[in-house]
């Protein structure tokens, strides 16, 4: 299960993703950034409450951070998987 959570700090619209990143729910996360990026909304990302990430969740968020979404705030555990290397 995944909850979003979308709130508005700043100027900024943030997204909190709680639970787990599976992959019956990247394109979920998918829609709602093409949304609030379609109403030129800079959206930052608040991760520290994500449980589990699979790989098509980890490929997401690499995705978001190479778009430049900020993936700042976010737990020791996602840091680490978004340190790892891409498997070859």
């Amino acid at each position: 299960m995944l909850r979003i959570t979308r709130f508005a700090k700043d100027g900024t619209t943030w997204l909190r993703l709680e639970g787990k990143l599976l992959g019956p729910w990247v394109e979920h996360v998918r829609a709602t950034v093409t949304q609030e990026t379609a109403q030129n909304n800079t959206i930052s990302f608040d991760l520290s409450e994500l449980s589990f990430v699979d790989a098509e969740g980890l490929s997401l968020l690499r995705e978001l951070s190479n778009r430049g979404h900020d993936l700042s705030l976010r737990s020791n555990f996602v840091t680490e998987l978004l340190r790892t290397e891409t498997p070859r």
